[in-house]
């Protein structure tokens, strides 16, 4: 829980704003009211919370409760906390890849169309040309294990939907009960990740198209008329799959891709000024080797960019398969430890127990704000506000 906030929120924005969205853009999906009233409410007055006293100076501070809401940008902390302890309690002591698959920029509109079968499909697609590669007796031969994360911003908040996947550099032969551990340095050439992925992704879309879960009209495009032009343009493209330097500490991997795992489309810690109806963030150019700039939108524009990555209502955006699937990993990661304990093929320089223990540069939170000696403590309750609560209606 953090007890400094940054000067301009999204929360802030959708409260002085969101009216003149609906105004603009209509009603939106109900799901979409969840979100908004949630991230509106979070660290309120109509949440309710607690009073902190500090034990030295008696210094109080009031911390409102959180909304919990995994779109909202203020609510990650703790989950992502949580998600870091587990993984590393299931990281195993050898070299971890961090790979992302990217559709190409023609699907956008597609997919803003279509976004829970086109998400279904990149997941599946993914999921395919992983399994699929780990089988592959030319590589390594038995069950790969992973965790898949979809982002769908970039840093301008516009339409890029793209898997993170957390990958370790083996495979379980449970035929012959051995691990099999990747080379040095190396798990699957790109280019063949990149054509299979392709193929697998436009064998399901087709598939979705001909079976009228994607009706073909809403595939067309000015730039590609009908659904065969597409399909044939994306065939003749290659599609960009990105293969990280490998991680020899899986701890610092994971602590590393936490920071994809609770992402959200823009944290607040981005936005540098919100006036005269406009907002300014800060963004990554990765075109222009990485230089941070600024943008500046209209609050209406910045709300549509922000909502545009909401999910599908009960729609995971994080998914685990193969020896790291949630039925799996229980039986199979033991196992796992042990065989590769006994082929001598640990790859990382340090194993997860013996792993370098470096102090938290993070300020302690509860500290005294005031005083800086004192703690803050729990002393009482603030009962929840709800009638001075904003609420948005949805019309049926």
């Amino acid at each position: 829980m953090r007890l400094f906030d940054p000067s301009y929120t999204v929360a802030d924005i959708f409260r002085s704003h969101f009216d003149k969205y609906l105004q603009q853009f209509g009603p939106v999906p109900k799901h979409y009211y969840t979100v908004v009233n949630a991230m509106m409410r979070c660290r309120t007055e109509a949440l309710g919370g607690h009073i902190y006293t500090c034990d030295s100076c008696s210094h109080e501070i009031t911390l409102y409760n959180s909304c919990g809401n995994r779109h909202c940008t203020v609510c990650q902390a703790l989950t992502r906390a949580k998600w870091v302890e587990k993984r590393t309690q299931e990281a195993l002591p050898i070299q971890y890849y961090h790979v992302v698959f990217t559709l190409p920029h023609q699907l956008n509109p597609i997919v803003l169309r279509n976004r829970k079968i086109m998400y279904k499909i990149l997941f599946k697609a993914v999921e395919k040309t992983l399994l699929a590669l780990g089988k592959d007796p030319k590589y390594l031969g038995g069950e790969l294990g992973f965790i898949l994360v979809l982002h769908t911003w970039g840093q301008n908040l516009m339409d890029h939907p793209h898997i993170h996947c957390i990958i370790p550099a083996g495979a379980l032969d449970s035929k012959n009960n051995t691990w099999r551990s990747a080379p040095k340095n190396f798990l699957f050439p790109v280019a063949v990740m990149s054509k299979l992925f392709r193929g697998k992704f436009m064998d399901s879309f087709r598939k979705a198209v001909r079976d009228g879960k994607i009706n073909p009209l809403q595939v067309a495009t000015p730039q590609f008329p009908c659904c065969n032009d597409l399909v044939n343009k994306l065939f003749k493209i290659t599609w960009v799959t990105n293969v990280k330097e490998p991680f020899e500490s899986p701890t610092n991997l994971i602590k590393y891709l936490a920071r994809y795992t609770h992402r959200i489309a823009i944290s607040n810690h981005r936005i540098i000024t919100v006036q005269n109806d406009q907002v300014t963030f800060s963004y990554k150019d990765y075109a222009d080797n990485d230089k941070i700039k600024q943008m500046t939108l209209s609050a209406v524009e910045f709300i549509r960019r922000f909502m545009m990555h909401v999910l599908p209502d009960g729609f995971m955006r994080m998914r685990h398969y193969g020896f790291l699937g949630n039925k799996s990993k229980k039986k199979k990661l033991p196992l796992i430890r042990t065989l590769i304990e006994q082929s001598g093929s640990t790859d990382s320089t340090r194993s997860i127990e013996n792993e370098e223990k470096k102090p938290n540069p993070v300020e302690d939170p509860w500290l005294c704000p005031l005083c800086k000696k004192g703690a803050l403590r729990k002393n009482r309750e603030v009962k929840p506000a709800i009638k001075e609560a904003r609420t948005l209606v949805v019309n049926d």
